[in-house]
């Protein structure tokens, strides 16, 4: 690996080239924050996707495109003198310093837990009104509830043990179908998203990562069916004209190859 040397060089080159390509590079020069907004949530997916598929050379190239980000980003902060990235740096540095008084300071704790919970006492120290300030409304809906729930968590507001979230679920399954049965659409919506939302809860409890669990399923689904598509080529059959049982012969193929 690089010595530390090396890693600021290597840093130092990359400021110069986001340097130069902003002096003369038309499309460079061109970007704004706004611009770079929807690219930049972009390479965040395209990085999550290589962390689930373990792929790390792919997530050695996704982190690269994710610090020319913050390069670029603190390069026009740099030219309207807002920000540049010493001072993004040094803001990250200070406030990891604050949160972490067990390391920096005299404050004591015994595991992870501990730490979370002196994080949100000090961000309404810090003249947060809300633990749930720092969740992102732009979020998707399921990373949204999963830190919202690691946020109430943090102050306490949780349950004891996995068996209760467990009954929570199924007592808001029941409540779905209930008004399943009843045919209300309005209230079946509202229904289905408490189920959701115990769900998530209850992987925080089994230490699963929802937003992971259900990629992974997809990623399995697309492969099966992908498969079951081109089985069915190879004997010339359209799935339109196919019955289901003759689809679950390669279905259950597909499912011995991507388990």
């Amino acid at each position: 690996m690089n010595t530390r040397e090396q890693q600021l060089q290597a840093f130092g080159r990359l400021l110069d080239i986001m340097d130069e390509l902003r002096s003369k590079c038309p499309w460079d020069q061109k970007q704004t924050l706004q611009s770079l907004r929807h690219l930049t949530i972009e390479e965040t997916y395209e990085l999550g996707d290589a962390i689930l598929n373990n792929d790390l050379q792919e997530i050695k190239k996704e982190l690269g495109d994710l610090l020319l980000h913050i390069v670029f980003y603190a390069k026009i902060g740099s030219e309207t003198n807002d920000f540049d990235i010493a001072e993004i740096a040094n803001s990250i540095s200070e406030k990891l310093i604050h949160r972490h008084p067990h390391i920096y300071g005299d404050v004591s704790v015994n595991n992870a837990d501990d730490v979370s919970k002196n994080w949100e006492k000090l961000k309404l120290k810090e003249g947060k009104k809300s633990v749930l300030e720092g969740v992102p409304k732009s979020l998707p809906a399921m990373v949204k509830a999963n830190r919202i729930q690691d946020k109430v968590s943090g102050v306490g507001f949780d349950w004891e043990k996995p068996e209760q979230v467990w009954e929570k679920v199924q007592e808001e399954l029941s409540e779905l179908n209930t008004e399943i049965e009843k045919g209300n659409t309005d209230k079946i919506e509202s229904e289905f998203g408490d189920v959701l939302f115990s769900m998530v809860n209850y992987a925080r409890f089994i230490d699963v990562n929802p937003e992971n669990a259900l990629e992974r399923t997809n990623k399995k689904f697309i492969n099966r069916f992908q498969y079951l598509e081109k089985e069915a080529k190879k004997i010339g059959k359209s799935l339109h004209d196919m019955s289901l049982t003759e689809m679950d012969v390669f279905w259950n193929d597909a499912k011995k190859l991507y388990k």
